[in-house]
Formats: C-alpha cells, sequence, structure tokens
C-alpha cells in the first residue's frame, strides 16, 4: 500500500464531514498509544503549557527516583529511557520554551543521580548534548526569555 502525502490527506480531509473527521481520529487514536497520547495533548492539555510542564517535570522527577544506582549501565539505560520520553513530550508541544524548560529539567535531574556522571562517558556525552540543544534553541526565544533561561543554564554548568 502507498502511503499518502500530508497535501493529499489535507485535501481529502477537506471533503469529510465534521462527524467522519471525528470517527478518523477516534480509529487513529485506537492504533497506537503516541497517537492518544498526542491527541490527549491537543484537546486537553495544549492551552495550558504550564500546567502540561509541571506534570511532565514531575514524571521526570520520579522516573529518575526509581533508577537503579548499582552500576553505571543501569543508570545509562533509564536516562536513555527517560530522554526518550523527554523528546517524545517536546515533539507534541513544538514550542521551545516547553523545549528548553524540560530539558534544563532532565539536565538538573540527570546531574542529581547518586552516582556522579563525570565518572562516565555516556553519561557525560548524553548531558552535554542536551546542553548543546539548549543553547541552540535559546536565541530563537523573545530576549527576556533568552535572558532567564540562559541564567539557569550558567546555574546549570
Amino acid at each position: 500500500m502507498k502511503t499518502a502525502t500530508i497535501t493529499e490527506l489535507k485535501k481529502e480531509l477537506a471533503h469529510h464531514s465534521q462527524k467522519d473527521l471525528i470517527t478518523l481520529c477516534l480509529h487513529l487514536a485506537k492504533f497506537k498509544k503516541e497517537n492518544k497520547e498526542l491527541l490527549t495533548y491537543l484537546l486537553f492539555e495544549a492551552n495550558n503549557e504550564d500546567a502540561y510542564i509541571n506534570g511532565i517535570k514531575e514524571e521526570i522527577s520520579f522516573l529518575f527516583l526509581q533508577i537503579n544506582t548499582k552500576s553505571y549501565f543501569y543508570i545509562k539505560k533509564s536516562v536513555r529511557k527517560i530522554l526518550r520520553l523527554v523528546k517524545k513530550y517536546i515533539r507534541y508541544s513544538k514550542k521551545k520554551e516547553t523545549e528548553i524548560e524540560l530539558l534544563l529539567h532532565f539536565c538538573h535531574e540527570l546531574k542529581k543521580v547518586k552516582r556522579p556522571i563525570a565518572r562516565n562517558v555516556t553519561l557525560q556525552n548524553i548531558f552535554n548534548r542536551q546542553v548543546v540543544l539548549i543553547k541552540k534553541a535559546i536565541p530563537k526565544l523573545h530576549e527576556d526569555l533568552q535572558f532567564d533561561f540562559q541564567l539557569e543554564l550558567d546555574e546549570l554548568e
């Protein structure tokens, strides 16, 4: 089966009634958990970004508390899993402020892990990559926000 392009899908959806569109959205949400999560964000959480960010921060903090710190192997595995989750939430929002806030929180939590990340090259590289992403995103914001986030980033480093 050949997959249609976004333009083709947009044109085809324009010809459907509202009832048909609702049915299609619900059918799409049944197939993948990620589709359902995105639809939940768009319908319920997109209009209150601060609550969305705070909820994700709490989840990140909780997940960092659950990390098995007996060896760096388990720490790396858990950190990668948490980072995948954070990136998914960032993709839902598509807002630079949200991206920076979540990545800063991730880095703060990573720094607080019981075993120092400086002793492990992989963990240090994960941290450094996130800092680079934050630095790239900051110039795309309003000047006031740039200043605030830059202060927080300097404190982190």
